[in-house]
């Protein structure tokens, strides 16, 4: 519970202290050691009445220790603080929140998508200053060396020292929010299904990444493209119990649907209805969101609306085409026309830079041409598809279905 609160209130605190005294690296630094005060004190004495006001007050006199020491660690930050009415070294509790502190987490969230920063580092900076990940957390997430991903995380923030710790111009906060969106829907994914290692899933990145995004929501509870990704979170969190069995990966059309989280399919489900109502302007998460509802609410694969389903990638081809979702149109085309249509589809792909080397399109063709009956061509596809992923899960799911297939006489 403890540590559920702190890594709550983190952002809180550093958002709070960016705002008021710069300097991403020593304002983070100086909340670090608050949480560090906070899990070996609070576990003795109990949580206080303000936490918030307690953890601020801790990082704001770790900040004024640092600006009276000779110590060769001063930050140029520093100075700032020198210049700072004592009065203001004081925190104010929870509920004495200064006008602009209710959207400092959202202006954290922007500063860490800066559109100077490569999309690897966004997701790092994001989940290290956000998400309260530690170093070796995020590198044992994105399967990288701790050394390499701290050096990510120094250069980014080194990108950003000098960016305004503010909200960006207006004319700018629609792409910039569009780089926060991809940034957690990016982290999502990698949590939904691990892109290498030994686990299908990594169950708490997909939680800090819903996490975090109940969080914009929060902060924009009018913008149905928030809501819209929210709800394909939940709506595809709701499978992750059914998804695999003793480490065996088990695809949607074979999962037990009793294991499915009804509770998150029932709020997903209402929050993309009234998304789909109250929107001006549909949006690609929206979309998305709509087919695994659809998923969702079947009662199994054969009972899936799956003309609903190609409707709605069409639309969504329209709004944000991609290979990726010509694919997963695919196999929807197939469930209504024949696997032959589906092949045809994919013909399409082929000569897609993006997706010519990727292992789901031949996992795809793999799993059609086995419905078509060529088991033999059906084979030699899903060995293409296990020999190209780099999830163990996933390759041996696949080298399986390779060995079913056998040459007809």
């Amino acid at each position: 519970m403890t540590d559920d609160l702190l890594r709550e209130l983190a952002p809180q605190v550093l958002a709070i202290l960016m705002r008021r005294y710069g300097g991403l690296d020593t304002c983070e630094d100086a909340v670090q050691e608050a949480l560090l005060a906070a899990a070996t004190q609070w576990g003795e004495t109990g949580v206080p009445d303000n936490p918030r006001g307690w953890l601020l007050t801790v990082a704001t006199r770790r900040l004024t220790d640092w600006m009276r020491s000779d110590s060769a660690r001063r930050r140029r930050e520093d100075e700032d603080l020198l210049a700072t009415p004592a009065t203001q070294l004081v925190a104010p509790g929870a509920d004495e929140r200064g006008p602009g502190d209710a959207d400092d987490t959202l202006t954290l969230l922007f500063l860490c998508c800066h559109p100077s920063l490569s999309v690897p580092s966004q997701t790092a900076l994001t989940l290290r200053a956000v998400g309260g990940l530690t170093t070796a957390e995020i590198a044992k997430a994105f399967f990288v060396p701790e050394a390499t991903m701290a050096q990510r995380i120094s250069r980014a923030k080194q990108k950003v020292k000098g960016a305004r710790f503010s909200l960006p111009p207006e004319e700018e906060r629609d792409e910039r929010l569009n780089a926060v969106l991809h940034v957690l829907y990016l982290m999502f994914n990698e949590g939904y299904t691990a892109t290498a290692g030994p686990d299908l899933q990594r169950d708490d990145l997909a939680a800090e990444a819903i996490r975090l995004t109940r969080l914009v929501r929060r902060l924009l509870p009018s913008d149905w493209e928030v809501a819209g990704l929210l709800a394909l979170m939940l709506l595809t969190h709701a499978r992750r119990f059914a998804r695999s069995v003793d480490g065996e990966l088990i695809p949607l059309s074979e999962q037990d649907r009793t294991r499915w989280d009804r509770a998150l399919i029932e709020e997903g489900v209402a929050l993309i209805s009234e998304a789909l109502a109250k929107t001006t302007r549909l949006g690609a998460y929206q979309l998305q969101a709509a087919i695994a509802a659809v998923h969702d609410e079947a009662a199994s694969d054969e009972e899936t609306d799956w003309p609903q389903v190609v409707a709605l990638y069409g639309l969504l081809e329209r709004i944000a085409p991609n290979p990726m979702v010509t694919l997963n149109k695919a196999v929807a085309v197939a469930m209504t026309s024949g696997p032959r249509a589906g092949l045809e589809l994919l013909d399409s792909l082929t000569e897609d830079p993006r997706l010519a080397k990727h292992h789901r399109l031949h996992a795809v063709r793999a799993h059609l041409l086995e419905r078509a009956g060529e088991t033999a061509e059906a084979r030699t596809e899903y060995q293409l598809a296990a020999k190209r992923t780099t999830s163990l899960p996933e390759q041996r799911y696949l080298q399986k279905r390779a060995a079913r297939c056998t040459t007809p006489n």
